[in-house]
């Protein structure tokens, strides 16, 4: 056999299946197929998200209740009643209508104010 006649076959897959030639054909495939990620960047790579600034998280309390963690994003500023009114404005179209137990602050490493997690109750 010629050498570009067992190329063309390679390109043109006419070898019978469980021949030797078929066989390097398919862990050639292989190879490229778990090898090639290695050596060439696909750009395949997630993309980063930034997570909208009212993002809640959701948690249960353990009492049949909830806990909303609630970015500080979301109600930057605020203080005192705005600052219940800011939440329950953050949480209402989770949850639906619901009164506003406490909330505590959860801080990073240099004291800044990076969320609150509020418990509520359903009226």
């Amino acid at each position: 056999m010629s050498p570009w006649r067992t190329i063309r076959g390679y390109l043109w897959w006419t070898y019978e299946r469980g021949s030797f030639h078929y066989d390097v054909m398919v862990t050639v495939i292989l190879l490229f197929i778990f090898i090639s990620p290695r050596y060439i960047n696909f750009n395949d790579k997630p993309v980063e998200r930034a997570p909208h600034p009212s993002e809640v998280i959701v948690n249960p309390d353990g009492q049949g209740g909830f806990v909303y963690q609630v970015s500080a994003k979301a109600v930057d500023g605020r203080s005192g009643a705005a600052l219940d009114a800011a939440l329950l404005r953050v949480i209402e179209p989770i949850s639906g209508e619901v009164q506003l137990l406490d909330y505590k602050p959860v801080l990073d490493a240099k004291g800044k104010v990076m969320a609150y997690k509020v418990r509520v109750s359903r009226p």
